[in-house]
């Protein structure tokens, strides 16, 4: 009985992913990721329980199905509506500098958007003129013109306004070095949001709030 379910029941699961159309999962919006949840629920819950009725089943995932048709050109026909139900792509770095609020706004710590540039092979912020978070949770990088993947590694020495003690000892360098590096910018350490040294001990230092970045460039989906 059970197997009879599951081969009656993936043929039509199968029919309505193609119907809803190609998309990666990791390119998923938040409905398209519900719309998949409930359909494993109810395809688990059909084959799992053979006293739940197979036509009703049968009928939800058709139903599911049409529902995310009608969502995607709902989306499509009317972008204020997509507005509505999909996060935002949002700037996370302008011109080499992380951008606390953006951060902020989503819950990401610098060390998730530091990871992200580094599966880009990207080492220092610096390096960045552009990094956008996409509503997919993915990273889509501008570089600075000539950048390369050669450049140095950077190394965060200060994070979220306190110097990195094991940072330092690594590199070899005196928390009172650091400071009388960052004492001609004229910033409060409890200002800066993530300062880095390269291996050319050059400094590039993040604040929580830069003045360039009140105004962004806009971004759309």
């Amino acid at each position: 009985m059970i197997l009879l379910r599951i081969i009656t029941i993936f043929p039509l699961v199968l029919f309505v992913n193609l119907f809803m159309g190609r998309r990666a999962i990791g390119e998923m919006p938040v409905f398209d990721f519900l719309i998949i949840l409930a359909l494993g629920s109810v395809v688990g819950a059909d084959i799992a329980d053979p006293d739940i009725k197979h036509f009703p089943t049968a009928f939800a995932i058709l139903a599911i199905g049409f529902l995310q048709k009608c969502f995607s050109i709902g989306v499509i026909k009317w972008p204020w509506f997509g507005k509505l139900v999909t996060f935002e792509p949002l700037i996370v770095i302008y011109k080499g500098k992380l951008i606390y609020r953006q951060l902020n706004k989503v819950k990401y710590s610098m060390d998730n958007i530091l990871q992200m540039l580094r599966e880009e092979q990207i080492f220092d912020v610096e390096q960045v003129d552009l990094a956008i978070l996409e509503a997919n949770g993915k990273l889509s990088i501008m570089e600075k013109a000539g950048a390369t993947s050669k450049s140095s590694v950077a190394y965060p020495i200060v994070r979220e306004g306190r110097l990195d003690a094991n940072v330092l000892a690594a590199l070899q360098i005196k928390e009172l070095e650091v400071l009388e590096m960052i004492e001609p910018h004229n910033i409060p350490l409890s200002d800066i949001f993530l300062a880095t040294i390269n291996d050319n001990r050059e400094l590039h230092i993040s604040k929580y709030y830069e003045e360039d970045h009140q105004q962004l460039p806009p971004v759309y989906h």
